[in-house]
């Protein structure tokens, strides 16, 4: 009878209907205008959709969690009736047979997972900020967390090794490598999970469900139907976008956006947000194993298999670097620092610690938002650059690698950065950016969307206050920053 029904609604729903997608859990009917879903009329496993309340049930979650950020798109959920003649009818005067979900229909092109190579370095940056924000305002779920991981680590085990396709002796390695790392890592995992780190995520932030709409990033298709995949930790919600970045050849975007998560999910998170990228690695191979599963159940082994390898390489991450990118503003610091940030240390990079945005962190104002000349005072500077140096301690105590984007005029700095290195037993590398004065003053006097708030005044400032000899080599950036950062890498990397 359910069989019947569930048949039933497809046919009539397909019929007024432009296009249909099948999914694993739902039919989804597209018309110009809209898009209406309905549920799977079984029992999944994972989730049971066998009756009508469960169904409700689900759809009505799908609603509420969708609606932060993206309310423009979920609409309502809406009753299916059976009229007296027999006819189905949306919101009808006779008896609920079940439900839909309507949402206002998107542009399919304008999802990322159809687009990569759009996620430019603006994109990128406002993805992990908006994250971080939707991060901040979700839902504690301190049951999540550790108790999430544990269980998908599970769940990808028993998954994979049920796939003849793949190379069972590599998928045993994945397994035995990720179980190991999951013992290791588990105290701080409960940690997060007791402290604020374990919320009501997304769930499944591929590429795949976010679109881009006016220019901005919309999040949208989270998991509704189990809370041990929806309530995550904030991180492991965030590697299923770093992950699918890297495995699509985006580190760059990848660490762009890791850096301005991070940078944003300071100013709302405890201080012990840098910490939990210790199991970072972790995180980035369990979301690839999901991806390797649910690769191969589609039919594409040969992808599911890169998955598995992706995972064995995230959970060999090389060891941290440090690299501090110092010069006179308009030297081209953080173009430089973003370009040779994707190399260094574990996947997507290193993360990138700017002055200018910690800074307006500290000033709680947007990175783009202009501050006072006082601002600038002696003592918000010492606090600004003392912020960085603990920033980057905490990253390279949880193996990440570091690059600093500041001025350093001060020799002091300059010695704080190499000091840090030595005690986190990091290399070290400086990088002293130099370019002609007409050059750096043209590219002041012409920078419009950036962090930085420097006048051509506040250059000339700077190179009268730049007495000291520096000692960093020095990087001619006159020519094209992708020869600049290629030749660099090439010495140093």
């Amino acid at each position: 009878m359910t069989g019947a029904l569930e048949a039933e609604l497809v046919a009539w729903l397909g019929g007024a209907s432009d296009r249909t997608i099948d999914t694993a859990c739902a039919h989804v009917f597209l018309s110009p205008e809209r898009a209406l879903k309905i549920k799977r009329h079984e029992d999944l496993g994972y989730v049971d959709f066998s009756t009508a309340e469960r169904r409700q049930w689900a759809l009505e979650r799908e609603l509420e969690f969708n609606r932060p950020t993206a309310p423009d798109i979920y609409r309502a959920v809406r009753r299916i009736t059976r009229e007296a003649d027999g006819s189905l009818a949306i919101e009808g005067a006779g008896e609920t047979v079940d439900h839909l979900l309507e949402m206002r229909r998107f542009d399919e092109g304008a999802v990322l997972s159809a687009r990569p190579d759009s996620v430019d370095g603006a994109l990128a940056e406002m993805l992990g900020r908006t994250i971080a924000d939707f991060h901040a305002a979700a839902p504690l779920r301190p049951a999540g967390g550790l108790t999430a991981i544990s269980w998908t680590v599970g769940s990808n085990a028993g998954l994979l090794r049920d796939i003849p396709a793949l190379d069972q002796g590599r998928v045993e390695t994945m397994i035995a490598l990720t179980e190991a790392e999951l013992e290791r890592q588990a105290p701080l995992l409960a940690h997060r999970s007791a402290t604020g780190f374990a919320r009501r995520c997304h769930g499944d932030l591929h590429l795949g469900n976010i679109l881009l709409e006016g220019g901005l990033p919309v999040l949208f298709d989270c998991i509704e139907f189990s809370d041990l995949l929806s309530d995550l930790d904030v991180f492991y919600d965030l590697a299923f976008l770093i992950m699918d970045l890297d495995f699509r050849g985006r580190r760059d975007a990848g660490v762009r956006a890791l850096s301005a998560y991070l940078d944003e999910a300071a100013r709302s998170f405890p201080a012990e947000l840098w910490d939990g990228l210790t199991a970072l690695p972790l995180m980035l191979a369990t979301r690839a194993a999901v991806r390797a599963h649910v690769s191969a159940h589609s039919g594409d082994p040969r992808v599911a298999q890169a998955y598995v390898e992706a995972a064995i390489a995230h959970l060999a991450p090389p060891p941290p670097v440090l690299a501090a990118v110092g010069g006179l503003s308009g030297s081209g610091k953080s173009r430089f620092a973003r370009g040779i940030a994707p190399a260094l240390g574990a996947s997507p990079g290193a993360v990138i610690l700017r002055t200018d945005e910690i800074r307006k962190r500290l000033m709680d104002v947007q990175p783009l938002q202009r501050l006072p000349s006082q601002a600038y005072a002696a003592e918000i500077t010492a606090r600004t650059y003392d912020t960085m140096i603990d920033n980057a301690r905490a990253l390279l105590k949880a193996g990440r690698a570091v690059v600093l984007d500041a001025t350093f005029i001060d020799p002091a700095l300059r010695g704080r950065a190499e000091a840090l290195a030595a005690e986190c037993g990091a290399p070290f590398h400086g990088a002293w950016l130099e370019a002609p004065i007409e050059v750096l003053e043209a590219r002041v006097a012409s920078r419009q969307g950036d962090a930085s708030d420097a006048t051509v005044a506040v250059l000339h400032d700077q190179i009268a206050r730049l007495a000291e000899p520096v000692t960093w080599p020095k990087v001619d950036t006159d020519a094209p920053n992708e020869v600049v950062v290629k030749t660099w890498l090439a010495a140093h990397a």
